[in-house]
């Protein structure tokens, strides 16, 4: 699968979509998906943390491995997607549909220090 263009992305494999309102809503991509294998369960962060940038804030598990996820910026988280915690393997089915979490960053700014497609592409080899 190809990396979607409109989205951003993170070395650490999250995807990061910026919405109307500037907040971002974010994943992990097809390819960390991939890796990890049957995603069994996710921890999520808590609506209102502040988090740092790059700070782990959730953990993916698979049948293979556990992983963190990490913040792309600072901020506030402002929901994490129940749904997915209910279904983890919803990240398997579409990675870029599953989302994880939503943050309102402190900086809006600081998503442009966020890799292209092509950046994050070129990170994979």
């Amino acid at each position: 699968m190809s990396n979607p263009t409109d989205l951003r992305y993170t070395a650490s494999h999250e995807w990061i979509r910026v919405e109307a309102d500037g907040t971002l809503t974010i994943g992990i991509t097809d390819h960390a998906q991939e890796a990890l294998g049957d995603v069994v369960f996710l921890e999520l962060p808590e609506a209102g943390r502040v988090v740092a940038k790059e700070e782990a804030i959730a953990v993916i598990e698979s049948v293979k491995a556990a992983s963190d996820i990490y913040a792309p910026v600072a901020g506030e988280i402002l929901a994490a997607n129940d749904a997915a915690v209910d279904a983890p393997e919803s990240v398997n089915a579409d990675a870029y549909a599953a989302w994880l979490f939503k943050i309102k960053p402190a900086n809006a700014a600081d998503v442009d220090t966020l890799l292209d497609a092509a950046g994050y592409e070129a990170t994979l080899g």
